[in-house]
């Protein structure tokens, strides 16, 4: 890993993790369809399960394919460590339940994935998690939000569905003064725009689904530790820092101090909880990250090209892409993307709702469906679907009315996209 990290972004998105199969010589990374490995002794076996020793024991802990991709997407991220998981959302699951009981609060975004708010809500309604909303683009009310009670911060480094990018060096001051871990999910940027951990995240997280898949094949996730925070002895995580007694009294964080939080999040996340990442869509994820380097600029460009001309269009009255130049975003693009900020973004309608139903109605180059992130370019109606659950005065508040259209821009030619987005626009 260490002369891996030695190569650029290019290199270590082909070969980060990878090295020719020991047994073949195969250079792809084999696709190990079992969800069980053979123990060479019993001693190794118990070992294994008792997390004395490395290696693999039933697939839903872990599997070589999975392993690959999780170092690669580690290294990529400047992380210690990953653990592959079933979905970006079981990935935000799995962090919540793994630094916070019952009763215990924290600090949202309330700029986020829709998903992740439901799930956020559901959790405080059901278990007790409690969540304080907060804009992460307003920095002194974000503070404000921050109690003694509260074990963690939950943001979105650019944020779905607007495309603000979020100050996330200032956010990690604001967690590091009440020492608890930022978590940052990081799926719209993907680590070719941002790396996190270089702001002072925690904890990152992907939902694969989206560019590092990048192909609208593949549901998974992952979960990147820094390996920075000091959970020794804090109370507060128990999971972290108290003796697990059914592995022995193992302390994870004295026996894993860098880490510690990928392991508790594989261990409790994935032997306990069970949402496992299927070998098969590690390795098309991993595929994936083959080619991100060279996605990822054209996602962009092409982005910038439709935003700036859904923003001289008549029927257009708004346009949310802070890479454009007027756009009150754009001084944190410069600082934290200056490749640009990702490809997907808003676009508010004059006409109104009705506009928005005839524009989805009548493109052919974009495809109408929930996911973004894929090659092809996408486009959906927020407040009716992926946003649909919010309370509407808090749809209002993100930008997500009813005459608001989500974009996701994917790698077709930039003049076919605009040409597609007149043609349906016309009255």
């Amino acid at each position: 890993m260490s002369s891996e990290c030695k190569n650029r972004f290019a290199t270590l998105a082909v070969h980060a993790g990878a090295a020719p199969d020991p047994a073949t010589g195969a250079r792809v990374t084999p696709l190990y369809l079992s969800n069980g490995f053979a123990f060479e002794t019993p001693e190794a076996a118990s070992d294994i399960f008792g997390l004395r020793k490395s290696g693999y024991s039933y697939g839903r802990g872990g599997n070589p394919t999975g392993a690959v991709l999780e170092k690669r997407i580690a290294t990529l991220e400047g992380g210690t460590n990953a653990v592959t998981i079933a979905s970006g959302q079981s990935a935000l699951l799995v962090i919540l339940l793994t630094l916070l009981q019952s009763g215990d609060e924290y600090v949202s975004a309330n700029r986020l994935f829709g998903g992740s708010l439901g799930l956020m809500r559901r959790l405080e309604e059901r278990h007790q998690l409690k969540v304080t909303f907060a804009n992460p683009l307003e920095l002194d009310n974000f503070e404000k939000a921050v109690t003694e009670r509260t074990k963690a911060i939950v943001i979105e480094s650019i944020v779905n569905p607007s495309g603000d990018v979020v100050d996330l060096a200032a956010i990690s001051d604001i967690a590091k003064r009440h020492n608890i871990p930022l978590v940052v999910d990081n799926t719209l940027a993907t680590p070719y725009l941002i790396r996190p951990i270089e702001y002072g995240a925690d904890i990152v997280f992907h939902s694969l689904s989206k560019f590092i898949g990048g192909h609208g094949q593949v549901i998974g996730g992952i979960i990147v530790d820094a390996g920075k925070f000091n959970w020794a002895g804090d109370k507060r995580y128990p999971l972290l820092s108290q003796p697990w007694e059914d592995y022995g009294g193992i302390v994870l964080a004295d026996k894993f101090p860098q880490t510690a939080f990928g392991v508790a999040s594989r261990v409790y996340g994935m032997r306990d909880l069970g949402p496992g990442l299927s070998p098969f869509n590690s390795f098309l994820a991993l595929t994936g990250t083959e080619t991100l380097h060279l996605r990822m600029p054209r996602h962009v460009s092409n982005a910038q090209a439709v935003a700036r001309h859904l923003a001289a269009h008549p029927a257009v009255a708004e346009v949310s892409y802070p890479g454009l130049e007027n756009h009150p975003n754009h001084p944190l693009v410069k600082r934290y993307t200056p490749e640009g900020p990702g490809a997907v973004f808003t676009a508010r309608l004059k006409g109104g709702e009705a506009a928005v139903k005839r524009l989805i109605s009548n493109v052919k180059v974009f495809s109408h469906l929930a996911n973004i992130g894929e090659t092809r370019s996408l486009i959906i109606h927020p407040a009716s679907t992926t946003h649909r659950n919010m309370p509407p005065e808090e749809r209002l508040a993100a930008g997500l009315g009813p005459d608001v259209v989500r974009l996701s821009i994917g790698l077709e030619d930039a003049l076919d996209l605009t040409a597609d987005l007149d043609q349906a626009l016309k009255d």
